[in-house]
């Protein structure tokens, strides 16, 4: 798949991928284990974190859950005004 440019991502793709990342960075998982854990391709992994994929709502689940975190908890990181930088706790 070729890589969608920057400027073309949704700016909730990105959102999205950048909490994705920050909670499993924080959790010790490499890319390759989380994908695992969640049951999704690795490579398809690295395409939500970049925000190229729009996932379906089972896999938000999927990845949620493997996070270990409740809905409300992962989507307030959501929470932030555009352009401030994704910070997690």
């Amino acid at each position: 798949m070729a890589r969608i440019p920057l400027e073309n991502r949704q700016p909730i793709l990105l959102s999205f991928g950048a909490a994705v990342r920050q909670f499993r960075k924080e959790r010790g998982f490499s890319q390759e284990a989380f994908a695992d854990e969640c049951g999704i391709d690795r490579s398809y992994m690295g395409g939500v974190e970049r925000g190229e994929r729009n996932i379906a709502l089972v896999n938000v689940e999927k990845i949620i859950a493997a996070l270990g975190l409740a809905p409300s908890e992962f989507f307030k990181a959501l929470d932030k005004p555009a352009g401030d930088k994704l910070k997690v706790k």
